[in-house]
């Protein structure tokens, strides 16, 4: 079995668990329609608009599927 022949200092194994690796926050993109923000290449969850063209209409409600 693989052991250590020395103690890993403390300065190495801070820059090992440094911020280099850890996630950024997703980028956002805000629409140009309504002005809220939304992941990019994404239909907006507020008007329903991407692209230049309005994709889901927003202004019908939605009828839940009878079981």
């Amino acid at each position: 079995m693989a052991v250590p022949k020395k103690k890993v200092s403390k300065a190495r194994r801070d820059k090992r668990r440094s911020s280099t690796w850890k996630l950024e926050t997703p980028a956002l993109a805000k629409c140009p329609k309504c002005g809220t923000y939304n992941l990019p290449h994404r239909i907006c969850a507020n008007c329903g608009f991407y692209k230049g063209e309005t994709i889901v209409d927003m202004t019908k409600p939605v009828k839940a599927e009878e079981a």
